[in-house]
């Protein structure tokens, strides 16, 4: 959720990519919307989940890696414009990472619950931190960061065993890091690190340690060959791993009863954080993908692509429209649903396919709102703007 590129040099691929992502976050965040009374664990239980709100949930894993190694990447392209001089990130970097951890405990963690009971520090907090984690090494040599980024990744599953209680020293920054949990608990308001940050710090300098493959200076149809390597190689690592249960993941798999419930089964990732095994399919998707749109014109996904060039407007307005859509459902149709320990009654939707329903209806009329904003970003001076 990042608008790091000049709007001049900016490679449509990037927010086509980029907004594909946001529209299979809108489905997900329909669902916690309108389907809690399905409740989807992490690793999913695929004997408790049916197919299609196992799916539903798979879709949604791309956004984030996607989102946080595009943020990564765009911070070269900033760094390194077609058409000027190298300027420094660093700044930029910065201010923009502390503006969207301020964004994530006001406007973004509000919209969820409509008042401020708990605090949850999630995906904005977790981009957020990843970019002045960036800030604070970008000026190393890009071998470095590259090393860095891919040991992270990688290694970061070793580090599954290291464990704190909450009354031990170290327990708040491993919080933070690595396992997601409740870092306040008896003041006026609960604050719950929901994103270990750790991994995401790898996915991002990752990203921006394969900046130089989008500059202008390559040529498309090599960029484009490199990235369904890329792609291939990851997908290739990740069936290897997976395929013998030997690293990557903390749940392991096996056969199952049917074939469906055995694909189920082999693609379910751990988020919190999120294993390698989940990064390799994102990220090797991911790439795949880019390498189809670098070469190819999908005059269709033009709006997609402007959706892509608006991510954090399109954020913050989706999450208030679901805000304001719950409560006049409620108000119309009042509850037929519970969900939680607690039972909480709301309006909820009854099928999957009701989900994606409701989010293509609602894109469809956030999209003239994101063209409108994508537009007035392009031509303002306003500084503010820019970090929408």
């Amino acid at each position: 959720m990042n608008h790091l590129q000049n709007s001049k040099t900016r490679l449509p691929s990037i927010d086509i990519l980029r907004g594909i992502v946001m529209l299979f976050m809108l489905v997900d965040h329909v669902r916690e919307r309108f389907f809690l009374h399905a409740q989807v664990l992490d690793p999913m239980d695929i004997q408790a989940t049916s197919p299609d709100l196992y799916f539903t949930r798979l879709s949604a894993h791309f956004c984030a890696p996607i989102f946080v190694f595009l943020t990564g990447l765009s911070a070269w392209l900033y760094e390194n414009p077609a058409n000027g001089a190298k300027r420094s990130a660093q700044s930029f970097l910065l201010k923009r990472g502390l503006f969207l951890i301020l964004l994530e405990m006001t406007l973004v963690n509000f919209s969820w619950l409509g008042a401020y009971q708990t605090l949850y520090l999630q995906v904005i907090w977790a981009i957020g931190v990843s970019m002045v984690a960036l800030a604070v090494v970008v000026t190393l040599p890009r071998s470095i960061i590259a090393i860095l980024g891919i040991s992270i990744v990688a290694g970061h599953n070793l580090l599954s065993p290291i464990e704190f209680a909450p009354n031990e020293v170290g327990y708040s920054l491993w919080t933070i890091l690595h396992d997601r949990g409740y870092l306040v608990t008896d003041a006026f308001i609960k604050v719950k690190a929901s994103y270990p940050v750790l991994p995401w710090i790898g996915v991002i300098l990752c990203g921006y340690a394969v900046g130089p493959l989008f500059s202008s200076s390559v040529p498309s149809q090599k960029r484009k060959t490199i990235l369904m390597q890329s792609g291939a190689a990851l997908l290739l690592g990740l069936f290897m791993l997976r395929g013998l249960n030997i690293y990557g993941e903390t749940l392991g798999w096996s056969q199952q009863a049917t074939a469906l419930l055995t694909v189920m089964d082999f693609f379910n990732f751990t988020k919190y954080p999120p294993s390698l095994d989940f990064i390799l399919l994102t990220l090797g998707v991911g790439a795949i993908v880019l390498a189809v749109l670098e070469t190819s014109v999908f005059t269709v996904l033009e709006p997609v692509r402007i959706l892509g060039s608006a991510p954090m407007f399109f954020y913050i307005v989706h999450l208030y429209a679901l805000l304001v859509a719950s409560i006049v459902a409620q108000w119309l149709f009042g509850t037929n649903m519970h969900y939680g320990s607690d039972q909480t009654a709301y309006f909820g939707f009854y099928h999957v396919w009701q989900v994606w329903l409701f989010a293509i209806c609602l894109s469809l009329l956030l999209y003239p709102l994101c063209k409108w904003f994508a537009s007035y970003k392009r031509k303002t001076s306003a500084r503010w703007v820019k970090y929408f």
